[in-house]
């Protein structure tokens, strides 16, 4: 199972899971004509994508998904809540369902964030697993219970604590920011990180950093200091924000294999 970020940050989100003939678009925060030049460049097409999944109704999770949905025959999957408020065709489903398709599954989980009915996911394959993890708080019971063990997580890694505290961003929005319906600052992804090693995930891509209050050598610092100091190895790295980001091969590790 391959994975991509086509876009990650404040301005678009948007990922992109292949197993085998089955492609999966998750969110679609940006414009559908760099949705189009990001599949081109893969080989692929619109009338390529099997479904698309939305974690929230934000516009930088939905914003080129009106068009999106004109130009491609995938069904959109979406949270009951979020279903009451886009206009475009949706597939309802409830936070916790599970979803099967050719090749793989896909089972969402509860996030906490100021949205309505916000979700992140898990993909499983017969290769390997991915989870999807941004725009939330804190890690929900939920979050964390589905994600164990997966082999390769996007992980938000949104802000440095000490430079939104400090940055020019008014009071109420560092109130949001920081609070449990919020986003994940470097210091939480660090500890989720760390569990998320530690039961098995072998390649973590952070996402979703704030262009004001974050930079990737500061979320990357944090997380691998973490690591490192609990003696764990793993391959890191940040989604880049407005660029597909390279290959990541969601495969199974070694002692999973070994286990089953």
């Amino acid at each position: 199972m391959e994975f991509y970020t086509l876009a990650s940050g404040s301005s678009g989100n948007c990922s992109l899971v292949c197993a085998g003939d089955t492609l999966l678009l998750i969110d679609a925060g940006i414009s559908c004509r760099r949705i189009e030049q990001s599949l081109r460049a893969l080989g692929r097409t619109l009338g390529d994508l099997t479904a698309v999944f939305i974690t929230h109704e934000h516009a930088d999770h939905v914003g080129g998904l009106a068009t999106l949905s004109k130009k491609s025959a995938a069904p959109v999957y979406v949270t009951r809540g979020v279903s009451h408020i886009l206009t475009c065709p949706v597939v309802a489903f409830t936070a916790g369902d599970t979803l099967k398709f050719t090749g793989c599954t896909v089972r969402s989980f509860s996030t906490s964030h100021d949205a309505v009915d916000p979700v992140g996911y898990r993909v499983d394959a017969p290769d390997g697993s991915l989870g999807i993890l941004t725009d939330t708080g804190f890690v929900t019971d939920a979050a964390r219970e589905s994600l164990a063990g997966v082999d390769t997580l996007l992980l938000e890694a949104n802000h440095d604590v000490e430079t939104l505290q400090y940055g020019p961003y008014p009071y109420f929005l560092k109130r949001r920011i920081l609070g449990d319906e919020g986003h994940l600052s470097n210091d939480a992804a660090a500890e989720f990180a760390r569990l998320a090693v530690q039961s098995g995930t072998r390649d973590i891509l952070l996402a979703h950093l704030s262009k004001e209050n974050n930079t990737p050598e500061l979320a990357e610092y944090a997380v691998a200091r973490a690591l490192q100091s609990a003696g764990l190895s793993v391959r890191l790295g940040v989604a880049p924000r407005d660029t597909m980001s390279e290959v990541h091969l969601c495969r199974r590790s070694p002692s999973f294999a070994s286990a089953n």
